[in-house]
């Protein structure tokens, strides 16, 4: 078939595993890869024999590119994202998609004036785990959802990574870090958010590096470390979300789907697998679920994939742009409500992605 030349900007912690990945597709062909550190272009090319090294200005003008996979950090991803735009090429942004949903819009708009697709990680949440889930929720085998409630809570990032300085920077925190995974999962199984309401705070206002290489340096907090919220859902569900880098232990479960007839267990949303189980209110014990999707192992690179598929078919692609900017606004939302100290309506909304289809073999997709 044919194949979507794609090129990857930015070759940083996170490329290796879409380079690894993107390979084994038959929807894309890496053609090149680039960052402002060459050497960590050409190390990158070299170890996943790519072609072409080039400067990232190079990269956009290059007619044969039509996909730009944007890895960046997330300051950059609006700059990336509208000159890959600009130059007529479709864009895949590392999560989330911009920082502010100003920014967002610029992107979505710039791209429907050019006739580009815009595509936006996370994609976990077409792998097995959460797709078993979706296909639970949609059967109502547990009847109708009514609430649910995800906890993501980690003492942060300083104390394994190599440049952990832009998590606590505008752009970062454990909500437009880590809140991407959560919100794109909910959306994905209940559908989309008209309010929501919560409470945000700076918790520690300088954090040690303990990691190395730059251990013992200290970071200025620019953003809220502990955001506690409520998301109601334009389905019914009202859902509780608690994103922290302050927490040193807890016991908390990652995600619970509360419905008529039962609880809906679902696996880590930054993860592709599983476990999920449900516990129904007739049965004493809870079972776990034998997931019925393909894509169980770290996936990452499924959605470019999908949206290669859909620039060569039509279709439309399930890690879309109006997805990402509507998971945008909720997080930017829940911050402004800490500020403003009331609900904020959502102005945007966004159609549940289609379901993956079952009995896909790994590095397959429907055409």
């Amino acid at each position: 078939m044919n194949k979507i030349k794609t090129g990857i900007i930015g070759c940083g912690n996170i490329s290796a595993i879409y380079l690894k990945n993107l390979k084994l597709f038959d929807s894309v062909e890496l053609a090149a890869v680039s960052d402002l550190d060459l050497k960590k272009a050409e190390a990158r090319a070299a170890e996943f024999k790519i072609a072409k090294v080039l400067a990232p200005e190079k990269l956009l003008k290059d007619k044969d590119i039509e996909l730009v996979i944007n890895l960046t950090i997330p300051k950059a991803h609006k700059e990336v994202a509208l000159a890959a735009i600009e130059a007529g090429k479709s864009v895949y942004n590392e999560k989330p998609l911009a920082i502010t949903r100003e920014e967002g819009k610029k992107i979505i708009e710039a791209a429907k004036k050019k006739n580009v697709l815009v595509g936006c990680a996370p994609d976990t949440f077409m792998g097995a785990g959460i797709q078993t889930c979706r296909k639970i929720i949609d059967s109502r085998e547990l009847g109708e959802p009514v609430a649910a409630a995800a906890f993501m809570a980690c003492p942060g990032h300083e104390g394994w990574h190599p440049g952990p300085e832009f998590y606590y920077q505008k752009g970062g925190g454990p909500l437009f870090d880590m809140g991407p995974y959560y919100l794109t999962a909910l959306v994905n199984l209940l559908g989309p958010v008209k309010r929501v309401t919560g409470s945000a705070r700076i918790s520690f206002k300088e954090r040690l590096i303990t990691s190395q290489p730059k251990n013992g340096q200290k970071i200025k907090v620019e953003v809220p470390t502990h955001i506690a919220g409520v998301l109601d859902f334009k389905a019914g569900p009202v859902v509780t979300l608690i994103t922290s880098f302050d927490v040193k232990a807890s016991t908390l479960p990652v995600m619970e789907i509360y419905c008529g007839q039962g609880t809906l267990s679902v696996p880590d949303p930054n993860t592709f697998s599983g476990p999920v189980r449900v516990k129904r209110t007739a049965q004493p014990e809870w079972q776990e679920v034998p997931l019925v999707f393909g894509y169980s192992g770290n996936s990452r690179g499924l959605g470019v994939a999908d949206m290669a598929c859909a620039l060569l078919s039509k279709r439309k692609h399930r890690a879309s742009g109006e997805l990402a900017f509507h998971v945008l606004d909720i997080m930017q939302a829940l911050h402004e409500a800490s500020e403003k100290g009331r609900h904020i309506q959502l102005k945007s909304s966004c159609e549940r992605p289609e379901p993956m289809k079952a009995g896909l073999k790994e590095f397959e997709l429907e055409k």
